[in-house]
């Protein structure tokens, strides 16, 4: 598996061998001695899969509070997505920036998303699956989002499809808060390298 840092620190990107013959290809897409050699050391607890019908879909940002915060391993089963990790550890000297990758079931990249980061995607293919694990159960009453278009954070989501060029929105996202106006429960913990 290669494993690359991003300019976030903690946010990555992992991409799993592939062996391919005439039939198609088998991944390994996780395997935890693997990632624990590289100092990844996760307990995942539940496996989500979404599909999202139309390019220029949008899911995010989203996150979940403490004590239910998750970190998120994120890769793409069919299509192509843009996916986002925006820091949000108050104290951090990245606060508030954003790192985008695209995934696609035929990149086979995965974007690694630690807790205290927000995490949306985009879509830009149509009938797009995701499939991420996470470190820790849905719990409702700590989740949340801020404003994918935040224009703080200042996303390029390469939105070229939707509903006539915009972002096709749940009510959720279509009414989270901006940055500004949110309160992070996470707080950064790390030190500059």
């Amino acid at each position: 598996m290669k494993i690359e840092e991003t300019p976030l620190p903690g946010v990555k990107i992992l991409t799993p061998n592939r062996f391919g013959d005439a039939r198609g290809f088998f991944s390994e897409s996780w395997s935890r001695r693997v990632l624990a050699e590289h100092g990844i050391d996760l307990d995942f607890v539940q496996d989500n899969h979404s599909v999202s019908e139309a390019v220029g879909t949008v899911r995010g940002l989203h996150y979940q509070s403490p004590p239910h915060a998750q970190d998120k391993l994120v890769r793409c089963g069919q299509g192509a997505l843009f996916d986002v990790a925006v820091d949000v550890r108050r104290g951090s000297p990245t606060y508030g920036k954003w790192f985008g990758i695209e995934l696609s079931a035929e990149n086979g990249k995965q974007l690694l998303v630690p807790k205290g980061f927000l995490h949306g995607f985009a879509t830009r293919a149509p009938h797009t699956e995701i499939i991420y694990k996470c470190t820790d159960y849905y719990a409702p009453e700590c989740d949340g989002a801020v404003r994918f278009d935040d224009p703080e954070i200042g996303i390029d989501w390469g939105l070229h499809g939707g509903l006539n060029g915009r972002a096709v929105l749940s009510d959720k996202d279509a009414a989270a808060p901006l940055l500004a106006d949110f309160q992070s429960p996470f707080e950064w913990e790390g030190s500059v390298q």
